[in-house]
């Protein structure tokens, strides 16, 4: 993995917020909509879009768009990549 990618991951993680809403999709264990995260987290909807953004851009959840509608799921692909990038940190 890119040290690149890394950077962007880790900035993406560093807001509760955006965990927040990666601890909502992992419960859901399924799809989530923009309006099912502004039920779940305390926040505006133009912020949940700010977070939406970065988590699709650092590739952990994946946007796809359905009608007016867009689903959000996660991408565990990138997570098991980022674990794996931070365990061979190990000493």
């Amino acid at each position: 993995m890119e040290l690149k990618k890394v950077e962007k991951i880790s900035k993406a993680l560093a807001d509760p917020n955006r965990l927040q809403i990666l601890k909502s999709l992992h419960k859901k264990q399924a799809c989530l909509y923009c309006s099912d995260i502004n039920e779940l987290i305390d926040l505006t909807q133009p912020s949940i879009s700010h977070h939406l953004k970065q988590l699709t851009e650092a590739e952990l959840i994946i946007a796809e768009k359905e009608g007016r509608n867009v689903k959000y799921t996660m991408n565990n692909k990138m997570i098991d990549q980022y674990v794996s990038f931070l365990l061979a940190l190990k000493v």
